[in-house]
């Protein structure tokens, strides 16, 4: 929703004392919330959301609210822009990336602002809502589509973006109170400060007697409070009509309603007015003749049924002819807390409930809970044929909050006065319905359901019905599917739940396959990550015939975990784990940095002695390391750069005494070691800038291939006193090899 919709919404608006005859005086006062700054992300998911809760105070009128925003400094920083989105009752419902919800998903609706930095380091964004509903807002922001670029912890830099809203509040003191049937007299001086009431229940407003210097009554009455900018708006100005008064169809049971009254523009006179308002109130039928004593052997009974894990028999209840005040038939229901975000609703007589022509049947799911909105609200009804007659007859059922829906027809649309809600219609044709509400409000919410007969069809009219009522609070919709993962997110003690998809699958609870990878695919990509590792094969073939026996268990220990690894990491259905995925992946990345440890330290050829010390001493800091941060850059950067400027510093002093470039051989230059480099900067190349989660597959598969290639490369021949690969130059105790050791030490004595 644009700003320019949104101000038409705001009154600027101060408050009158209740005591008071006049709106001279003001009785109001401030408060200001603030709360931490986040980072920002891009959006590839909701976890990417940054989300804060706000409290609103009762009596509130106005919201002020200040968003801010600031970025880093560097040439990676780009004018993007922040998208923040609102709502009142539980978090916003977004669809940034446009993707398919689940179907019989009904969407909840939430407002959007937008901030641009424009060249500047700092965004500011200022948002008035006059009248608001006093509860919980949510405020969600997050940056655009994520670029799926896979960035090096510690190697390549992000921009920082930071998000900080804060809220101003404006609440009267002492909202007087309207009584039924008891006009309040006012006098209305001055146009910027309207008069404001509070009133309970069922209501008809009227305003009365109103006297002014100017023709007709030059007011304007305004029943309710801001929730979303869609919500149906109740207000009248009394200059137009002859009876100013205002009818509510289904008004928000046990909360208080905001009476406003105000004065027209461009009027300088004072006007003076009553208002008064009276109930219309029903009472629910009754239930077949139960006392209270078998109400509660009943719900005994059906309790020690529940636990024992056995089905309830059907009540044989009969509906009664209901009092001339009766609106409506209550059918209780027991509210089981499973876990976090986690409700089940039971019948306490039986699942399915009867209905008729005659009164609406309702059923109260009870969602008052501030760790009620968090998750997604699933309710199926279903029409038992075995209960209904041959009737041509439909059974509509309306779901909304705070409120009943208690005239269901044809043309009464499915919502109170102040929300819109949910439809169903049942018929021999179509028996069952669902709808998936996430994220639904805080609040108690009202299944109503009737018969809906067609004419005067007297055999409908006596009609009873039957609907199974299946209704429950999940963190995720049948926990995200085969393809997600339910993740319960937290913010400052608040839990709320999202999907993470894989395999290509997106959307709320991953049922969007517009992108998603084929089993054969899945397989594919499997098949390269972990085959591309064979790669490492003629590389142990090469250490070994060169007789660098450690240093091809070291390759052969990568190859081994990182086969392993990768298809235990697959996020499809092609998945084999050996052992747990946790040993696996440090496994994978502790190999990988010891093999180019120990290929670099190989290539310096220094003496026995100092190699395996090395080997071993550098091997427990890269253990340590990888224990520390697992994903930093300098698990791998660091052993390379102190094994580079090692091979460097000997490669040098082997140069200057003797007086030529080291190697020596101008062959081994030309066909290893710069071909070795030249695949070792390409993989690195690959690594850093290439990778995404689209190409992953192929990318690091090619990354396999060319770090086993350049070793195989880089890896420097056989000692010269090794002349061929005998097992005697393998054994140490050699009586020739001790032999020829003396006689070197006699000639050199």
């Amino acid at each position: 929703m644009g700003a320019p919709r949104l101000l038409l919404l705001i009154s600027l608006g101060v408050l009158c004392p209740p005591s008071a005859s006049s709106t001279q005086d003001l009785s109001y006062v401030s408060e200001m919330f603030s709360q931490t700054p986040q980072r920002l992300s891009f959006f590839s998911w909701y976890g990417n959301v940054r989300l804060f809760q706000f409290q609103v105070p009762a009596d509130t009128v106005l919201l002020r609210w200040l968003l801010q925003a600031t970025r880093g400094k560097g040439s990676g920083c780009d004018d993007v822009e922040i998208t923040v989105h609102f709502r009142y009752g539980a978090p916003p419902v977004i669809n940034p990336l446009g993707y398919s919800f689940a179907p019989n998903t009904s969407v909840p609706f939430s407002f959007n602002q937008t901030m641009t930095f424009r060249n500047t380091m700092q965004s500011n964004l200022y948002l008035n809502i006059s009248n608001p509903t006093p509860g919980d807002w949510f405020v969600a922001a997050h940056l655009p589509k994520d670029t799926e670029k896979i960035e090096i912890q510690g190697l390549t830099k992000s921009c920082t973006y930071i998000f900080q809203p804060e809220l101003f509040v404006l609440r009267e003191v002492d909202v007087p109170i309207l009584q039924e049937d008891a006009p309040s007299l006012q006098v209305l001086e001055s146009i910027k400060n309207p008069v404001r009431y509070k009133i309970h229940q069922e209501l008809r407003i009227q305003l009365l007697r109103c006297t002014s210097n100017a023709t007709g009554c030059p007011l304007k009455v305004s029943v309710g409070s801001f929730a979303q900018p869609d919500s149906p708006s109740h207000e009248v100005n009394c200059s137009k009509v002859s009876d100013c008064d205002i009818v509510l169809q289904s008004p928000p049971w046990e909360k208080w309603l905001t009476v406003i009254v105000e004065k027209l523009q461009g009027l300088n006179s004072s006007v003076s007015f009553q208002l008064a308002y009276n109930l219309s109130v029903c009472k629910p039928g009754s239930i077949g003749s139960r006392t209270f004593q078998s109400f509660l052997n009943l719900f005994s009974q059906n309790n020690s049924s529940l636990k024992d894990g056995q089905q309830t028999t059907p009540s044989t209840t009969v509906l009664l002819n209901e009092g001339p005040r009766s609106c409506l038939r209550r059918y209780p229901v027991i509210r089981e807390d499973v876990d976090v975000v986690s409700v089940r609703f039971l019948p306490v007589t039986t699942p399915s409930v009867p209905v008729a022509s005659q009164l609406p049947s309702v059923v109260l799911l009870d969602l008052s809970s501030e760790t009620d909105n968090g998750g997604m609200l699933v309710v199926n009804l279903q029409l038992n044929k075995t209960g209904a007659s041959s009737v041509n007859s439909t059974v509509v059922a309306c779901l909304s909050p705070a409120a009943p829906v208690l005239n269901l027809n044809v043309t009464q649309k499915c919502s109170t006065a102040f929300s819109k809600g949910f439809s169903f219609n049942l018929s021999d044709g179509a028996t069952s319905g669902t709808h998936n509400i996430p994220y639904p409000v805080t609040d108690r919410w009202y299944l109503s359901m009737q018969i809906l007969c067609p004419g005067d069809d007297s055999t409908c009219q006596q009609q009873v019905s039957r609907v199974i009522v299946t209704a429950y609070l999940s963190p995720c919709l049948n926990d995200c599917g085969q393809y997600g993962e339910c993740r319960l997110l937290r913010r400052n003690g608040y839990l709320y739940a999202a999907c993470s998809c894989k395999a290509g699958w997106a959307g709320w609870s991953c049922t969007d396959d517009q992108n998603a990878l084929s089993v054969a695919q899945q397989l594919i990509a499997t098949l390269l990550l972990t085959l591309s590792n064979l790669m490492f094969v003629p590389t142990i073939v090469v250490a070994i015939y060169h007789l660098y026996f450690v240093e091809a268990a070291v390759y052969a220990y990568t190859m081994f975990f990182s086969t392993f690894y990768h298809a235990c990491d697959q996020p499809g259905v092609t998945v084999m784990c050996i052992m747990d995925y946790d040993t696996l992946q440090f496994c994978d990345f502790f190999g990988s940095v010891v093999a180019i440890w120990v290929t670099i330290l190989c290539m310096a050829r220094l003496k026995k002695i100092y190699k395996y010390v090395l080997f071993m001493l550098g091997t427990l800091v890269i253990a340590m390391s990888m224990q520390l941060d697992r994903r930093g850059i300098w698990n791998m950067l660091g052993p390379c750069l102190f094994a580079l400027i090692l091979l460097v510093i000997v490669w040098t002093t082997r140069g200057v005494k003797r007086r030529h470039c080291y190697p020596p051989s101008w062959r081994r230059w030309v066909f290893f070691l710069l071909p070795g480099v030249a695949l070792a900067l390409t993989a690195i190349s690959v690594y850093v800038f290439a990778e995404t989660n689209a190409n992953y597959f192929y990318t690091h598969s090619l990354w396999h291939i060319m770090v086993a290639a350049s070793v195989a490369f880089l890896l420097p021949p056989r000692e010269r006193s090794k002349k061929s690969w005998q097992w005697s130059q393998l054994l140490d105790c050699d009586y020739k090899i001790c032999k020829d050791d003396r006689e070197e030490l006699y000639v050199v004595t």
